[in-house]
């Protein structure tokens, strides 16, 4: 059998963005890409705390869809960065129906990798009627498990990737990883809590994918601005991660999954990496048990990053195959 690969399309510019205010504290950032009278689909970006970023918008046929990229509160370009005031799920989800009806769209798709496909299918259960197709990478549903993993189960295949992470920490509190970094990283001193951010984060990005990424190492000296902007960056998305793990998401996954019938009727899409050490597979396997309409592809090769190439080929096979259903 041949395997077709779906490759990314070229890179677009927004014809659309700006900040939209949501609370009295928060303003969310939202660009529009593609074709504006095409159909409408939202991207949900992982994390929580990450942000989007261009090559998401090469995901989906430009010529087709209307495609609306948003930073979730407290990420990426949204107001104030890092803010973990007012930021739940339950925020987020009335965020993004915030934004469908800001935007004047009455059905869209919904696109979620990671915390996205969480966040996702958490929007899809309390606005069902507005969600047409569910294109997920990743699975994750916060359930102890789930963070059990993350937070040191992990150790048994990257116990040296782990044990990096823990030493970072004084002795004292190596026993408690997640309030260890709390404390550094939500420190007034960026001199404390940037370094403790780098560090977290750097955590994650080193077990994303089966394989290392081969990108060629950085050359360009930055200057200090630019060094102190990275900081703040690293600082916000480690606050925000780290806000929503200490409250399991502000979601019970497993309860989400006995709901997963009210979907049934959603055309899904669901796409995981065999290895994927961030979200193990098992979480993928049992949302399709829940949702046996769903189509689940088990990328052999793959682990967590939507950027390995079986990922991204499938991501980008359920979005032309989805072109067909109509909002």
């Amino acid at each position: 059998m041949t395997i077709v690969v779906k490759n990314l399309y070229p890179e677009i510019q927004p014809f659309a963005s700006q900040l939209l205010k949501v609370s009295t504290i928060h303003a969310i950032y939202y660009e529009e890409c593609g074709n504006p009278a095409g159909a409408p689909v939202i991207f949900l970006h992982g994390g929580p705390g990450s942000g989007c970023n261009p090559t998401q918008r090469r995901f989906f046929d430009p010529a087709h869809y209307r495609i609306i990229l948003m930073d979730q509160r407290g990420c990426g370009r949204s107001t104030p960065a890092g803010e973990t005031s007012e930021n739940t799920t339950d925020d987020l989800i009335a965020d993004i129906e915030t934004l469908r009806k800001y935007l004047n769209i009455a059905r869209w798709h919904v696109f979620g990798g990671s915390w996205g496909s969480t966040l996702a299918l958490a929007y899809a259960l309390k606005h069902t009627v507005q969600v047409v197709t569910l294109n997920l990478r990743g699975i994750f549903l916060s359930r102890k498990s789930e963070l059990d993993w993350f937070l040191g189960d992990i150790v048994h295949f990257y116990p040296e990737v782990w044990q990096k992470l823990v030493n970072y920490l004084p002795k004292h509190q190596q026993a408690k990883v997640l309030n260890g970094f709390e404390m550094a990283i939500f420190n007034e001193d960026i001199k404390i809590s940037a370094p403790a951010a780098t560090a977290w984060n750097a955590y994650e990005s080193a077990i994303m994918r089966l394989k290392p990424a081969d990108d060629a190492p950085e050359t360009k000296q930055k200057t200090p601005q630019e060094i102190t902007e990275q900081s703040l960056v690293e600082v916000a998305r480690a606050r925000v991660q780290i806000h929503y793990i200490k409250h399991q998401c502000f979601i019970d996954g497993d309860a989400m999954l006995k709901d997963m019938t009210k979907l049934k009727d959603i055309p899904t899409n669901i796409v995981q990496g065999r290895y994927d050490m961030v979200c193990p597979p098992q979480t993928a396997w049992a949302l399709q048990q829940a949702m046996p309409h769903a189509k689940l592809v088990m990328v052999a090769d793959a682990g967590h990053s939507a950027m390995e190439i079986g990922v991204t080929s499938a991501l980008i096979e359920a979005s032309d195959a989805f072109r067909s259903i109509s909002c």
